[in-house]
């Protein structure tokens, strides 16, 4: 097969000469109202189109490697004494496969425990292209399951307004629970 970016004859869709040139994931910060800490690999711009696979058969290979060289590297170096669970937002199966499931489980470690089907949206709207007061007035109405940990890292894809992950972690702080931290491939804010 051909690599999807550089067309050099490879055994996967993307190849290590692109891997390495083009995927290789960096670390941002930012900060969402509700004192909710983001962290983001990619900028937007850098990988929209490989984001733009999620919901095709291409998609599954795409968003693992994503998740390989991004999520399961930090988990491999995120040493700390506590142990967390992981939590990705809407892991409904679309497609044949869940794109935040790909990602949540790759942060499988000794201190990381993923979860599935723990939060899910009532409100199946799409967010995509749309505006942040649309965002506001439609909410994703998230029902999260009974949840016994204290240390909580939010798992999605991309981040825009932030309302996704701000709607999930105040359902789950009606729980009495707290996220630590959001894990994104991407974050559309940063130029």
């Amino acid at each position: 097969m051909k690599c999807i970016l550089c067309e050099s004859y490879t055994f996967a869709h993307i190849c290590k000469t692109c891997q390495k040139s083009f995927l290789s994931p960096s670390f941002f910060q930012r900060k969402l109202p509700g004192d909710i800490n983001v962290i983001s690999f990619y900028r937007y711009e850098e990988i929209k189109e490989l984001l733009f696979t999620k919901h095709t058969d291409l998609g599954f290979s795409i968003y693992t490697l994503l998740a390989k060289l991004s999520f399961t590297q930090f988990a491999q170096e995120f040493h700390t004494k506590e142990n967390y669970i992981s939590l990705a937002i809407d892991d409904t199966i679309k497609s044949g496969y869940s794109h935040t499931a790909i990602l949540n489980k790759s942060l499988k470690t000794y201190n990381i425990n993923p979860l599935f089907n723990k939060i899910r949206a009532r409100n199946s709207i799409s967010y995509s292209g749309k505006s942040k007061t649309f965002r506001e007035q439609n909410p994703r109405d998230f029902q999260v399951k009974k949840l016994t940990s204290d240390n909580i890292i939010l798992v999605d894809d991309i981040v825009t307004t932030g309302q996704t992950l701000i709607q999930a972690c105040n359902k789950i702080n009606e729980q009495g629970k707290s996220v630590s931290f959001c894990l994104v491939l991407a974050d559309v804010s940063l130029k």
